[in-house]
Protein backbone atom coordinates (compact mmCIF):
# COMPACT_ATOMS: atom_id res chain seq x y z
CA UNK A 1 0.00 0.00 0.00
CA UNK A 2 1.88 3.03 -1.06
CA UNK A 3 1.02 6.72 0.82
CA UNK A 4 -1.55 9.11 -0.49
CA UNK A 5 -0.19 12.17 0.64
CA UNK A 6 -3.01 14.22 -0.94
CA UNK A 7 -5.75 12.24 0.19
CA UNK A 8 -3.97 12.27 3.50
CA UNK A 9 -3.83 15.84 3.55
CA UNK A 10 -7.70 16.48 2.57
CA UNK A 11 -8.51 13.83 5.22
CA UNK A 12 -7.08 16.56 7.61
CA UNK A 13 -7.91 19.50 6.70
CA UNK A 14 -11.85 17.83 6.65
CA UNK A 15 -11.61 17.00 10.33
CA UNK A 16 -9.53 20.27 11.25
CA UNK A 17 -12.23 22.27 9.66
CA UNK A 18 -14.74 20.52 10.94
CA UNK A 19 -13.61 21.37 14.40
CA UNK A 20 -13.37 25.53 13.60
CA UNK A 21 -9.46 25.42 12.62
CA UNK A 22 -7.88 26.14 9.80
CA UNK A 23 -5.37 23.98 7.73
CA UNK A 24 -2.03 25.63 7.35
CA UNK A 25 -0.05 22.81 6.57
CA UNK A 26 0.78 18.93 6.74
CA UNK A 27 3.78 17.42 6.11
CA UNK A 28 5.26 13.93 6.47
CA UNK A 29 9.23 13.98 7.41
CA UNK A 30 11.51 11.28 8.22
CA UNK A 31 12.49 7.94 7.45
CA UNK A 32 12.25 4.36 9.82
CA UNK A 33 11.78 4.97 13.42
CA UNK A 34 11.98 8.56 13.27
CA UNK A 35 8.60 9.61 10.49
CA UNK A 36 7.02 12.77 11.69
CA UNK A 37 3.03 13.68 10.14
CA UNK A 38 3.40 17.24 11.09
CA UNK A 39 -0.18 19.37 11.17
CA UNK A 40 -0.07 23.19 11.70
CA UNK A 41 -3.68 24.57 12.48
CA UNK A 42 -4.54 27.75 13.07
CA UNK A 43 -7.73 30.20 13.74
CA UNK A 44 -8.34 33.90 14.08
CA UNK A 45 -8.50 34.11 17.94
CA UNK A 46 -5.02 32.20 18.01
CA UNK A 47 -4.54 28.58 18.70
CA UNK A 48 -3.85 27.01 22.47
CA UNK A 49 -2.65 23.97 23.62
CA UNK A 50 -5.68 22.20 24.55
CA UNK A 51 -6.76 23.19 20.65
CA UNK A 52 -3.64 21.36 19.42
CA UNK A 53 -4.50 18.52 21.62
CA UNK A 54 -8.30 18.50 20.32
CA UNK A 55 -6.99 18.18 16.51
CA UNK A 56 -4.63 15.81 17.45
CA UNK A 57 -6.84 13.34 18.87
CA UNK A 58 -9.44 13.35 16.10
CA UNK A 59 -6.53 13.15 13.48
CA UNK A 60 -5.36 10.21 14.91
CA UNK A 61 -8.59 8.38 15.32
CA UNK A 62 -9.76 9.48 11.93
CA UNK A 63 -6.54 8.14 10.43
CA UNK A 64 -6.21 5.00 12.32
CA UNK A 65 -9.41 4.26 10.90
CA UNK A 66 -8.80 5.20 7.62
CA UNK A 67 -5.09 3.57 7.93
CA UNK A 68 -3.78 5.57 5.36
CA UNK A 69 -0.10 5.36 6.54
CA UNK A 70 1.38 1.90 6.50
CA UNK A 71 4.29 2.35 9.34
CA UNK A 72 4.55 4.00 11.98
CA UNK A 73 4.39 7.77 13.06
CA UNK A 74 4.69 10.32 15.35
CA UNK A 75 2.19 12.52 14.91
CA UNK A 76 2.35 16.21 15.67
CA UNK A 77 -0.21 19.19 15.81
CA UNK A 78 1.03 22.51 16.35
CA UNK A 79 0.02 26.28 15.64
CA UNK A 80 2.05 27.80 12.79
CA UNK A 81 3.87 30.54 15.42
CA UNK A 82 5.21 33.80 14.67
CA UNK A 83 6.56 33.12 11.51
CA UNK A 84 3.67 31.65 10.02
CA UNK A 85 3.48 30.40 6.35
CA UNK A 86 1.49 32.15 3.69
CA UNK A 87 -0.02 29.01 2.00
CA UNK A 88 -2.99 29.90 0.87
CA UNK A 89 -3.89 33.38 -1.58
CA UNK A 90 -5.99 34.24 0.95
CA UNK A 91 -3.21 34.68 3.73
CA UNK A 92 -1.77 37.76 1.49
CA UNK A 93 -5.18 39.88 2.18
CA UNK A 94 -5.63 38.35 6.04
CA UNK A 95 -1.92 39.49 6.91
CA UNK A 96 -1.53 42.70 4.89
CA UNK A 97 0.61 45.58 6.36
CA UNK A 98 2.38 42.70 8.53
CA UNK A 99 6.35 42.39 7.65
CA UNK A 100 6.92 39.44 5.24
CA UNK A 101 10.18 37.47 3.88
CA UNK A 102 9.47 36.04 0.22
CA UNK A 103 11.72 33.36 -1.55
CA UNK A 104 11.03 32.94 -5.40
CA UNK A 105 11.64 30.21 -7.62
CA UNK A 106 13.58 32.36 -9.95
CA UNK A 107 15.59 35.39 -10.00
CA UNK A 108 13.28 38.92 -10.00
CA UNK A 109 15.79 41.44 -10.87
CA UNK A 110 18.74 39.43 -9.61
CA UNK A 111 17.06 38.96 -6.12
CA UNK A 112 15.25 35.41 -4.73
CA UNK A 113 14.71 36.84 -1.47
CA UNK A 114 12.16 39.67 -0.32
CA UNK A 115 11.32 41.39 2.92
CA UNK A 116 9.05 43.93 3.32
CA UNK A 117 5.40 45.05 4.46
CA UNK A 118 2.54 42.98 2.76
CA UNK A 119 0.13 44.68 0.70
CA UNK A 120 -1.89 41.98 -0.37
CA UNK A 121 -2.63 39.71 -3.52
CA UNK A 122 -4.08 41.99 -6.29
CA UNK A 123 -4.13 40.40 -9.94
CA UNK A 124 -2.19 37.20 -9.15
CA UNK A 125 0.19 39.60 -7.99
CA UNK A 126 1.77 39.88 -4.11
CA UNK A 127 1.86 43.35 -3.21
CA UNK A 128 5.35 44.16 -1.37
CA UNK A 129 6.64 47.38 0.05
CA UNK A 130 10.28 47.00 0.02
CA UNK A 131 12.19 48.38 3.17
CA UNK A 132 13.55 51.11 1.50
CA UNK A 133 9.76 51.87 0.17
CA UNK A 134 10.20 50.72 -3.06
CA UNK A 135 6.62 49.25 -4.29
CA UNK A 136 6.95 45.11 -5.71
CA UNK A 137 4.88 42.86 -7.47
CA UNK A 138 5.38 39.16 -7.25
CA UNK A 139 3.50 37.05 -9.43
CA UNK A 140 2.07 34.51 -7.28
CA UNK A 141 3.05 31.59 -9.38
CA UNK A 142 6.62 32.36 -8.46
CA UNK A 143 6.64 32.22 -4.87
CA UNK A 144 8.56 29.33 -3.44
CA UNK A 145 7.70 30.31 0.36
CA UNK A 146 6.14 33.52 2.25
CA UNK A 147 6.32 33.88 6.09
CA UNK A 148 5.99 36.35 8.78
CA UNK A 149 8.28 38.01 10.00
CA UNK A 150 8.50 39.19 13.40
CA UNK A 151 8.21 42.99 13.49
CA UNK A 152 10.60 43.87 16.55
CA UNK A 153 10.06 47.70 16.38
CA UNK A 154 6.44 47.71 16.33
CA UNK A 155 6.27 44.78 18.80
CA UNK A 156 8.33 46.84 21.57
CA UNK A 157 6.53 50.11 20.63
CA UNK A 158 3.56 47.97 21.14
CA UNK A 159 4.99 46.66 25.01
CA UNK A 160 6.08 50.00 25.51
CA UNK A 161 2.53 51.92 25.19
CA UNK A 162 0.56 49.10 27.63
Amino acid sequence: MGIELDQIGNLVRETAEAAGYELVEVELKGSGRTRVLRVVIDRESGISHEDCERVSRQVSTILDVEDLIPFSYTLEVSSPGLDRKLTRPGDYGRFEGRLVKIRTTVPLGNQKVFRGRLGGLHEGKVQLMAEEGRRIEIPLEVVREARLEVDWESELHATRSR
